[in-house]
Parts: C-alpha cells; sequence; structure tokens
C-alpha cells in the first residue's frame, strides 16, 4: 500500500470535530482556524528546532485510510515544551501530558517512558505534509505504542478505545506483515511478564481474524 502523503492532517481532524455531535453542545468552532492550527504548529516546531515524533491515528493515515481524530500525538520530551509557550497545559501524569494549541488538542506522550524514546530514536522515518517533512513513526513503532497501551486499556474498561487500537493494529498486521516477533522482543524489555502474556495474546487474536479474513476472501 503507498503512502498517502496527500492526506491533509488539518482537514482530517476538522471532520472529526465538525462531525462529531459531541461537540455541536458547546460553542461554534471555527473549522477553518484548525488547519491553520496544524499549519503553525508544525512551522514552530521546525523553527525551534524542538525534536518530536507525530503518532497517533494521524501518524496512521500515512500508511492506511479511513482512520478518525480529533487531536495530535506527538513524541517529546518534557523539557522542550519549555521553547512552546503557546501551549496550554491541560493535564500532565507521569508519561503524558494534553495540551491546547488554540483549538487544536494535543497529547504528548514524553519521551523519559524508555518505550516513547526508544520509538523516537529508532522507530520514526520522514513524512511529506504540505511543503514539509516531518518525523513520524515507522508503522512497526506505530504498533509498538499501541500494544504497550492496551493492557492498561483492559484494566481501564475502555472498550471504546480498546476496539479502536486492535482495528488499528489489525489492518497494519494486516497490510504490511511486520515482524511481530522483533516486536514482542522489543516490549519485553518495557513490560512486565503479566502485561507481556496479554499482548502476545491480543496478537494471537488478531493474528486469527486477519488470517480468517485472508482466506475468506481468496475463496470468493
Amino acid at each position: 500500500m503507498s503512502l498517502h502523503s496527500s492526506v491533509q492532517i488539518g482537514e482530517v481532524i476538522r471532520n472529526a470535530v465538525v462531525f462529531n455531535a459531541k461537540n455541536w453542545l458547546g460553542s461554534p468552532m471555527n473549522s477553518d482556524s484548525l488547519i491553520q492550527a496544524v499549519q503553525d504548529l508544525f512551522s514552530i516546531l521546525e523553527q525551534r528546532q524542538v525534536e518530536y515524533v507525530l503518532v497517533g491515528g494521524v501518524a496512521l493515515l500515512h500508511y492506511v485510510e479511513g482512520r478518525n481524530t480529533q487531536d495530535l500525538d506527538l513524541l517529546m520530551a518534557l523539557s522542550s515544551l519549555e521553547k512552546l509557550p503557546e501551549f496550554k497545559i491541560v493535564s500532565q501524569d507521569m508519561g503524558f501530558v494534553r495540551a491546547s494549541y488554540g483549538e487544536l488538542q494535543i497529547d504528548i506522550l514524553l519521551t523519559k517512558n524508555p518505550l516513547f524514546k526508544k520509538v523516537q530514536k529508532d522507530y520514526s522515518t520522514a513524512g511529506h505534509f504540505l511543503d514539509r517533512d516531518i518525523p513520524i513513526a515507522t508503522v512497526e513503532g506505530l504498533l509498538l505504542l499501541k500494544f504497550y497501551a492496551l493492557p492498561s486499556l483492559y484494566r481501564q474498561g475502555n472498550f471504546a478505545k480498546v476496539s479502536i487500537y486492535e482495528n488499528d493494529i489489525a489492518t497494519l498486521l494486516y497490510y504490511y506483515q511486520p515482524n511481530t516477533g522483533s516486536l514482542i522482543s522489543e516490549l519485553s524489555r518495557h513490560v512486565n511478564e503479566s502485561d507481556l502474556t496479554k499482548i502476545r495474546n491480543i496478537l494471537t487474536d488478531i493474528q486469527n481474524r486477519t488470517d480468517r479474513f485472508k482466506n475468506e476472501s481468496r475463496s470468493r
């Protein structure tokens, strides 16, 4: 599958926000300003030489079609936020920061988490957006982050997010056939044995599902 370099990140976020009925109850959003905010954001990150990697739903759109998202997800060091006074911090915990930049919501995965740092260092590539190349997670990097998050999401009982993440994983596995053994090996350095077992079980279930789909598709 070819890369979707023509995807307009701002338009994806704008459409997701505008067409989400939950947002209709609040004050009207200027949808065009969301596109401008995305353009301005990447300009600021470039001008101030902030090290970051684009991850999450928007990054997934670089590899597959059909993903919908309302925010930007970035891997970044906590210290980099000092270069970004325009960011309004909404919440912060050990590994994550939620911020806003104008009407744009930004979820930041902090690289003090060893796995997030590893993805930034070894599982990123360049993706073209408008007139610039931006650092974006590879297929393997996205899979590492999604598998890593799933045990916690299960414990939280977050069925909606679990479903989205598992579908993202299934789609990437189906189209790209990455080396899942190396992914499990990498994850074993960052999760406990119980979570690793859960991840293995999730992977087996998803692989069975994609194999079943392939077999049924061939039989038609």
